[in-house]
């Protein structure tokens, strides 16, 4: 009798489950026969041909593209790298491995990167982008001029070695001036020079707290005080000295007067 009752439910809740999913199915058809009738967005891309409309999803396409990439052109064609890459080691040279932030230093290597570039920015918004936005040269002319000012920028930090390095591995003749040299020579040759700089500027940071560090272990040796880190007894040291002779005024203020 049980066992009865038991497949009698069972029936049951499987023609509602049936029901419920064809109830659901009517509802779905009816609601796109609806909406088939409705309002719908389209978008025009210009042009009457295929030509036209092929023409502008590229462009879209690079416009996308060249947003997507952005971040990394803006590293590697401007102060970013070598700021950035001094403020970390002065963190590590401190000791503080956390203090001051990621975010902190990033900021304010965003911020020493826009002070450094802004007259290039002023000399390609005044070159390149106001003349376009007045339609008064085209797209092509625009980029040209746009890039003039960011190649003498890199040509003023980059090393005449860097740039031969990658000149000839690109395989090209020897140019004649900086004019003839394609900037995806100048770019790399940028960013190996940037790095060069950014570690010579790191080991000369070094240099007071490593002999910070060496006095106070030697101290600590003499004492015997073996077990004790002498990184916890230099820190407070080198705080008090990098603050006593106004790092962050040393550091920036040699950091800017490098790129002049």
């Amino acid at each position: 009798m049980s066992r009865s009752l038991h497949r009698t439910r069972g029936l049951i809740g499987w023609l509602s489950v049936c029901a419920s999913a064809a109830w659901l199915c009517a509802t779905a058809v009816g609601a796109g026969e609806a909406w088939a009738g409705g309002p719908g967005i389209t978008i025009d891309l210009g042009g009457t041909g295929g030509k036209g409309q092929t023409a502008v999803v590229m462009q879209v396409l690079g416009l996308l593209t060249v947003l997507s990439v952005a971040p990394a052109f803006f590293i590697m064609v401007t102060a970013f790298t070598r700021i950035v890459i001094v403020l970390s080691f002065l963190r590590q040279a401190i000791g503080t491995q956390q203090v001051p932030p990621n975010q902190i230093l990033i900021s304010l290597a965003l911020f020493l990167t826009f002070f450094v570039m802004t007259p290039v920015w002023q000399a390609v918004y005044g070159n390149a982008l106001q003349p376009l936005f007045a339609e008064q040269i085209t797209q092509e002319e625009a980029l040209t001029r746009g890039m003039d000012p960011i190649r003498n920028f890199m040509l003023k930090q980059v090393r005449e070695k860097d740039l031969e390095l990658f000149v000839e591995l690109a395989k090209l003749p020897k140019p004649a001036s900086a004019d003839e040299l394609p900037t995806y020579v100048i770019i790399p040759s940028f960013i190996l020079s940037e790095l060069r700089i950014s570690f010579q500027i790191g080991f000369l940071i070094y240099i007071p707290f490593l002999i910070v560090d060496m006095v106070v272990a030697s101290i600590l040796m003499s004492m015997g005080m073996m077990l004790l880190p002498p990184v916890v007894i230099s820190l407070p040291f080198k705080l008090i000295l990098f603050v006593l002779a106004d790092g962050w005024y040393l550091v920036v203020g040699s950091m800017v007067k490098s790129f002049h």
